[in-house]
């Protein structure tokens, strides 16, 4: 399996490094582009270094770099993540606006009819959020941002963390022990004697 990688400048960081960590255990080849913000969020809310990132996936590219082969159709991938996706991003997917490298590798992931998952991170969000959600969901895109579940009984963030970036994994049925499953408690059943 082959999968794009994006950062961008959105708080969150550490899910697009997971991520690259867990594709890396599962051997999964991974094409990763950062955002100059996301080099900045990065330093601001990890411990990590922008070359630690990078030695995490097997190429990386420079995200003024349009012409590089993640922004052709002819690059065959298995699909995209990009963990955090800030609004910017999506706004520039959402409407085909391909400045950079990352928005262009997201488009061509979409027209290429791939899997484009967006783990989209801001709150509130208000109407015109909600409209290119939906309009990036219209054309196939999967909008997946970080919402906690708590059946699992987290006792840390990393616990929270791995339950999204399982999620994601999910999308592309990569096998992972990040979180454990939702599993039913079943109803003791009654039983009425003078039946």
């Amino acid at each position: 399996m082959k999968l794009v990688i994006g950062i961008s400048g959105a708080s969150g960081a550490v899910y697009g490094i997971r991520i690259l960590e867990t594709l890396r255990q599962c051997q999964v080849e991974t094409h990763l582009v950062i955002s100059k913000s996301a080099q900045k969020t990065i330093n601001l809310e990890t411990n990590y270094k922008l070359p630690e990132v990078e030695s995490l996936a097997d190429f990386v590219y420079d995200n003024a770099d349009v012409g590089a082969s993640v922004a052709s159709g002819s690059f065959k991938h298995d699909g995209m993540i990009i963990a955090p996706c800030s609004i910017k991003s999506l706004s520039g997917i959402a409407n085909s606006y391909n400045d950079n490298l990352l928005v262009r590798a997201a488009d061509v992931t979409l027209k290429e009819k791939r899997k484009l998952v967006l783990m989209a991170r801001e709150t509130p969000l208000h109407l015109g959020h909600l409209r290119m959600m939906v309009a990036l969901s219209e054309v196939g895109g999967i909008i997946l941002p970080p919402m906690p579940a708590f059946y699992h009984r987290p006792t840390s963030i990393d616990d929270i963390i791995n339950q999204t970036v399982g999620k994601i994994l999910d999308q592309f049925d990569i096998e992972h022990q990040m979180f454990q499953r939702w599993e039913s408690v079943p109803e003791k059943r009654r039983f009425n004697k003078d039946l």
